[in-house]
């Protein structure tokens, strides 16, 4: 008898561990000595302790409900074309290292035109559809290591700016299929490598800044023909003569500055800066000798040449910058006189010659140095302060420079179209 009590309580133990029961329960089973389960909870030899235990084996439990299925969140988009960037864009912000102004803290759901930096229009193709058209992080400070993948993917995009964020890699040569793409503008980032070539086959663009990069090499002459309204190619480390065909373009704002631009300054410039307002060359390695047709920028209200390896005297056609009101040629090696006529310009408010070897200056641009505008230290000429020593002045003139034309030199364009009709001197004068 004994040895089937002991069958059945072991069976009934292997039971309840298999149960979950806890270990107070089993040694309640096992004091109970097989006993039923109703003598043992109403018996009254265990006191309290068996009260309790029966009270938790007539509670038991139930099993926690299972949690709650998450309902998956429809995005629906107000026009394909948004739907269809959707995912760029969020994979593009996945690539975001840094974003101190919480910019893309907005991308998020499904109205992409409330994303800060995002403008919708129609596009070209379809004025009943609405488009990614315009893209502005000009100021955002975000920084990503490439901007592959996504601008090259706005296949609506007319205009990027991304001015002054930390952007960085190459520029995607399939941003040259963006059909309606004519402002670019990526600016004060971070990118490096060769001149964005992909820009060359792209015939609506009208607006190209690039500056303040780190791009390198050769700047490709084509640029400076395709139909461009601005060229901003300055503080990257482009090293490259200047062009000859600077004189076939159209583009009415070019800076060329900052870079490690060399050669002379072709001889038809005045074709290409001709309508320029401003012409920047300052910082460069230029070398040669200013030619007379500087004078035929009639648009210009600033021309600097400052910080080149110019020499040669300044041309008197300069008088003919009506309309400038800073000239800058500082830390070249011009010499000679400067040319009265030159200080003679109404609205000229900043004239710097400094740091030349100049010799020579007569009483109207000394009346320049009166007012403030013109600074000419740094030079030779003897009875003025701050000037060269004697020694690195006579050095200078020891070693004397020449230009092609010196004639030329007192040539003065606008006076001789305004008689003859021509811009061009010819020949030297007879004497």
């Amino acid at each position: 008898m004994s040895t089937l009590v002991c069958v059945i309580l072991t069976s009934l133990i292997a039971t309840t561990l298999s149960s979950g029961a806890t270990r107070e329960t089993v040694e309640f089973l096992i004091g109970s000595r097989g006993r039923g389960l109703k003598n043992g909870c109403s018996s009254e030899n265990h006191g309290k302790y068996r009260a309790t235990q029966c009270s938790k084996l007539r509670h038991t439990r139930a099993p926690p409900p299972a949690p709650p299925v998450k309902k998956t969140e429809l995005v629906v988009f107000s026009d394909q074309r948004l739907a269809s960037v959707y995912p760029i864009i969020q994979k593009f912000k996945s690539l975001i290292t840094s974003d101190p102004l919480g910019i893309t803290k907005t991308w998020a759901g499904s109205d992409i035109c409330s994303y800060k930096g995002f403008f919708c229009d129609s596009p070209p193709d379809n004025k009943s559809a609405t488009a990614v058209a315009s893209v502005d992080f000009n100021g955002f400070q975000l920084a990503a290591p490439t901007l592959d993948g996504f601008l090259d993917q706005l296949p609506d995009v007319a205009l990027f700016h991304a001015n002054s964020n930390s952007f960085s890699g190459t520029i995607s040569p399939n941003i040259a299929r963006l059909p309606y793409l004519y402002e670019l503008d990526i600016s004060n980032n971070l990118f490096s490598g060769s001149f964005p070539a992909a820009v060359l086959g792209m015939n609506g663009l009208t607006f190209l800044d690039i500056r303040f990069n780190f791009f390198t090499g050769a700047v490709p002459p084509q640029i400076f023909t395709q139909n461009l309204d601005v060229l901003f190619i300055n503080n990257n480390n482009f090293m490259t003569t200047l062009p000859d065909n600077l004189g076939n373009t159209h583009i009415r704002y070019l800076t060329l500055a900052n870079n490690k631009f060399t050669g002379p300054i072709p001889s038809d410039i005045f074709k290409v800066f001709s309508s320029l307002s401003e012409v920047l060359l300052l910082n460069n390695q230029i070398t040669g000798c200013l030619p007379y047709e500087v004078g035929l920028l009639k648009e210009a209200t600033v021309f600097d040449a400052g910080n080149n390896r110019l020499t040669g005297p300044l041309p008197f056609a300069l008088s003919c910058l009506e309309k400038v009101e800073q000239l800058n040629f500082a830390g070249n090696q011009l010499f000679g006189m400067v040319p009265e006529v030159a200080c003679e310009l109404v609205k000229l408010t900043n004239f710097s010659l400094s740091d030349n070897y100049f010799t020579t200056l007569g009483p109207t641009c000394r009346f320049l140095i009166e007012k403030g505008v013109l600074d000419i230290t740094n030079n030779c000429i003897p009875d003025l302060p701050f000037q060269k020593s004697v020694e690195e002045c006579s050095d200078f003139i020891a070693h004397p420079r020449s230009c092609p034309q010196m004639w030329s030199y007192t040539f003065i364009p606008c006076m001789s179209s305004s008689s003859s009709g021509s811009t061009n001197p010819g020949m030297a004068p007879s004497s």
